[in-house]
């Protein structure tokens, strides 16, 4: 079985707390906050041979909309994680788009500033 490229992500925040309660609005999931190394950090859940990656704060790793731009599982129809991004305080920059054989994408700002994106095949 091929590996995947990517084993690990980490999303820069200002505050940690505000970053948490908007992924966990927005993607429906429960992280908790942890000091590793002397940097804050909330994983997000991942299963057995998936890519996992946090949230992080720490005084090197600053947020971006220019940077690298992580694309999260957008579900059955990525429009139900979009449709909660404004809710949870993030702001929509391209919405849902076809990318013809290979799905649907769309990608915001979270409340950092990070330009983030989501991918589904509908």
């Amino acid at each position: 079985m091929p590996q995947s490229t990517i084993h690990w992500f980490e999303i820069p925040t200002q505050d940690i707390s505000r970053a948490v309660r908007f992924y966990n609005r927005m993607l429906g999931v429960e992280m908790a906050t942890m000091d590793v190394m002397g940097c804050q950090m909330a994983m997000f859940p991942c299963g057995t041979g998936s890519v996992g990656g946090a949230l992080i704060k720490h005084e090197e790793a600053k947020p971006s909309a220019s940077g690298t731009v992580v694309y999260f599982n957008g579900g059955d129809d990525l429009s139900v994680p979009l449709g909660k991004v404004e809710a949870a305080g993030g702001n929509v920059v391209m919405p849902k788009t076809s990318i013809g054989e290979h799905g649907f994408c769309a990608m915001f700002l979270d409340t950092e500033g990070n330009k983030v994106g989501l991918h589904s095949m509908k």
